[in-house]
């Protein structure tokens, strides 16, 4: 090869080399810029994210001055200041000395020096979510209120229970409640229910003691906090007057006469939104999504209701047949039948109900429709 032609390849491998080299360069500068801009748009999900958690919180937040107060007195108060915080509407739980017989007590005063206070706590609830009636049904769960001067193994004046109200008109719905309640005792009811007379904060390291110490001593099952109370109090049934003028014909018809509506041609059969299930006269919560399961048989079909105490039981012999009739508890209408051909795996029950006698609560509205106290059957 001579000397013109080596210069002429030199020269066409320089161009090529280039053209080639920017163009590498370039790919892997793309490269780095797509990968920076994933980076980035990576950060701006967990910022956006994080924003919305914050507004969520934000959201969460309660105007203090509409909350409302309770004291309670159940024994040690490490357990009760607890169980109480771990309620739905509950917002903040304190523990601290009431009525007694001197000021500003330390823990001492009040265990050896007969201060006369109780071990008690404070509770903060948002009357938006629940009420004291509802928080006073959840204090029975975990008190003997038979007993003087003792809870769990802890006994001293210091222990006994009591109910601190702070206005007058708190005390018809404390005597009511206790008057329920004593129906279920044959021995007389002692919880102390008195003018709250000082309630002082016990020290710090009183505040929040299970948190501190997951392991601390407990008198009381937290897991009571879980079981779901529904308050037929809540749910009164209408006058007829009202039931008339409320109701279809075919809602009245099978409510109040024990009729049965056509199967298959019925609003909730086939039904499968997320969500409660409640008598269509009172509202009284019953069923839910979760226990809701196709069936064949042309009406809503659910394993159980939400707690065996929202309906009651009666022989049905019409139509000569022996069947188990299903009512609501508070409203007393014709739900439907019991039959024993459910799932296996889920207790083998079968509550067949007519969708004219309930009414859907979709999961997003319960809390505008004031049934988020029951959120916790969806977790």
């Amino acid at each position: 090869m001579n000397g013109k032609m080596i210069i002429i390849v030199l020269l066409i491998i320089a161009v090529v080399a280039a053209v080639a080299v920017p163009r590498i360069t370039g790919n892997n500068n793309d490269k780095e810029m797509i990968s920076e801009s994933n980076e980035m748009e990576v950060v701006e999900e967990e910022n956006m994210e994080d924003m919305n958690k914050n507004e969520e919180t934000m959201a969460a937040k309660v105007d203090e001055g509409k909350l409302k107060d309770l004291y309670l007195a159940g024994g040690c108060f490490w357990g009760v200041e607890e169980y109480m915080s771990r309620l739905h509407g509950v917002y903040d739980v304190t523990s601290g000395y009431a009525n007694g017989n001197t000021e500003n007590p330390t823990y001492e005063e009040v265990s050896y020096k007969n201060s006369g206070h109780a071990e008690a706590v404070h509770v903060r609830y948002n009357p938006d979510e629940t009420d004291m009636r509802t928080l006073l049904l959840y204090y029975f769960k975990i008190v003997d209120p038979t007993v003087l001067n003792r809870q769990g193994n802890d006994k001293g004046t210091q222990y006994r229970t009591g109910i601190y109200y702070t206005d007058e008109e708190q005390v018809p719905v404390i005597d009511e409640v206790i008057a329920e309640e004593q129906e279920k005792y044959n021995k007389e009811i002692v919880v102390e229910v008195e003018m709250l007379d000082g309630y002082y904060l016990a020290e710090d390291y009183h505040q929040d003691y299970l948190d501190k110490n997951p392991n601390g001593y407990c008198h009381i099952d937290l897991g009571l906090a879980d079981e779901i109370i529904i308050d037929p109090a809540r749910y009164p049934k209408p006058d007829d007057g009202y039931l008339m003028e409320n109701l279809t014909e075919l809602q009245y018809s099978v409510t109040q006469t024990s009729k049965t509506e056509r199967a298959f041609e019925n609003q909730y059969h086939d039904f499968k939104g997320k969500g409660l299930y409640v008598d269509v006269a009172t509202g009284e919560p019953l069923f839910t999504s979760v226990d809701k399961y196709d069936s064949g048989c042309g009406w809503p079909s659910f394993t159980k209701p939400i707690i065996p105490e929202v309906v009651t039981f009666i022989e049905d012999t019409s139509y000569n047949m022996v069947r188990v009739e299903v009512r609501s508890r508070s409203g007393d209408s014709h739900l439907g039948h019991l039959f024993e051909d459910g799932p296996k795996d889920k207790g083998g029950k079968r509550y067949c109900i007519n969708s004219a006698s309930i009414n859907f609560i979709a999961f997003d509205d319960m809390d505008d429709e004031g049934y988020g106290y029951l959120k916790q059957l969806f977790e």
